[in-house]
């Protein structure tokens, strides 16, 4: 009896589903960027550029005339990656360089080169990022987590932030996440040394991410350099490949879920909209402001997680 009313149940849900699938899918796509905007003379760099959300991102502006340079770990997927791009759109001009967040040696090498070879930098997406992952640390000793999300960027964003200044007006796009809403910042132990939990390290990095574009674009004023951070959505890409329970519940919920390029409509929007020219330090979901949680908006929170990120990382900003 109850097995037939459980498939009874099943089979009227499933049935909602496929009638309603239209519907849904509109609904989960979320906010669109409008703007027509033209980046045609600008240079763009988006880190995490191989896949998901920084490849449609990338393929995005690259049809806006950007020169677009995709920053990735894994430099043959980025090359497979800027393929697909050029075969979308044969005039693209994208170009891969590799780029390691989990190794400030790698960095600061990728920003030198940078600084070497290109004269102008208008628009930065810090986009790569990990989540859920077991336990391991960076090169240099910090928990994946904070180390690539955060301190990765932190040291890229510095190291390039004077070449920012030049270019202005100029655009730093910062991707966290709804999950920022649940975290924490530990400075009494940013590494989780003492106990962890692959969800809250997850969320406290995408807090950082939240804080350190607020503290940046405070410190930012007067200098034509805006910086906003984002949501995305919940995108259904591999950045759950970590998560064997999230990669099943997520294909399984895949038509509630954003396609790579519906999640990087907000990271285009905040990195082209016209009406976001001299926007800075504020935080956007769909296109459209979001809400930050009471601990993403201490002013004490930021600049205290600015000084211990950059103790770190043993760096000054100017």
């Amino acid at each position: 009896m109850w097995f037939l009313l459980f498939i009874a149940v099943v089979g009227l849900a499933t049935l909602l589903v496929v009638l309603f699938a239209p519907h849904i899918r509109r609904y989960a796509a979320g906010g669109t960027c409008k703007s027509m905007a033209r980046l045609d003379g600008k240079t763009v760099l988006i880190t995490g550029a191989n896949t998901g959300i920084g490849k449609e991102t990338a393929l995005d502006l690259a049809t806006r005339g950007a020169q677009v340079i995709m920053a990735c770990r894994d430099v043959d997927k980025g090359e497979e990656a800027a393929a697909s791009i050029r075969f979308s759109y044969p005039k693209a001009r994208v170009e891969v360089r590799g780029l390691d967040l989990a190794d400030t040696c790698s960095i600061r090498s990728f920003a030198q080169q940078f600084l070497t070879d290109f004269t102008q930098l208008h628009v930065l997406v810090n986009n790569a990022g990990v989540m859920m992952c077991p336990y391991t640390k960076t090169n240099d000793g910090f928990e994946m987590h904070i180390g690539v999300n955060h301190l990765g960027h932190f040291l890229l964003t510095s190291l390039l932030i004077g070449l920012l200044k030049r270019s202005a007006p100029s655009r730093i796009v910062v991707v966290s996440s709804l999950a920022h809403n649940f975290g924490w910042i530990r400075l009494h132990d940013l590494h989780s040394q003492g106990s962890y939990n692959s969800g809250l390290a997850y969320c406290q990095s995408k807090l950082a991410n939240v804080l350190f574009a607020r503290e940046l674009a405070r410190r930012l004023k007067g200098c034509n350099v805006t910086v906003n951070s984002v949501h995305p959505g919940t995108v259904n890409s591999d950045l759950t490949r970590h998560s064997t329970l999230m990669m099943i519940l997520f294909g399984f919920f895949s038509i509630f879920l954003k396609t790579p390029r519906e999640g990087a409509q907000t990271s285009v929007y905040c990195a082209v909209a016209e009406e976001l020219q001299s926007i800075s330090g504020k935080h956007f979901s769909d296109c459209t402001p979001a809400f930050v949680a009471p601990q993403g908006r201490s002013e004490e929170t930021a600049r205290r997680l600015w000084d211990a990120s950059c103790e770190l990382l043993g760096i000054q900003w100017d």
